[in-house]
């Protein structure tokens, strides 16, 4: 199994960040691991969306690396994921805390968020 390529810091594109942050499923995942962020905690793929489908899955997942949200790992045969907020913060301040705040006040992705289903 190939290990995942995580963009550079350096690289990060606002337009990518954001365009991967559009979709209420994303916006869901972001949520979730910003929650385990607080208690140091990365979340393996399949337990952070276990209401869709792993090709779905996969397809969000590698949005939001390529964009540079999230930092995957492998462990073993396990993915692992986390939020990269220190680099988005210093490439883009505030952004982050501003999407999860807003996302939290949108019906669609914070009925979501609550109920833990699909948004």
């Amino acid at each position: 199994m190939a290990t995942p390529r995580n963009p550079n810091r350096d690289d990060l594109r606002i337009t990518e960040v954001l365009e991967a942050l559009s979709h209420p499923l994303r916006l869901l995942v972001v949520h979730r691991l910003a929650q385990r962020e607080r208690e140091g905690e990365e979340m393996s793929c399949g337990d952070l969306l276990p209401e869709v489908s792993k090709s779905t899955a996969s397809h969000h997942w590698r949005v939001l690396r390529e964009s540079g949200v999230v930092h995957q790992r492998r462990d073993g045969r396990r993915l692992l994921l986390h939020l990269r907020r220190a680099d988005l913060d210093a490439r883009f301040p505030g952004v982050l805390d501003g999407v999860l705040v807003a996302a939290e006040r949108d019906p669609g992705v914070a009925g979501a968020v609550h109920t833990g289903g699909d948004a």
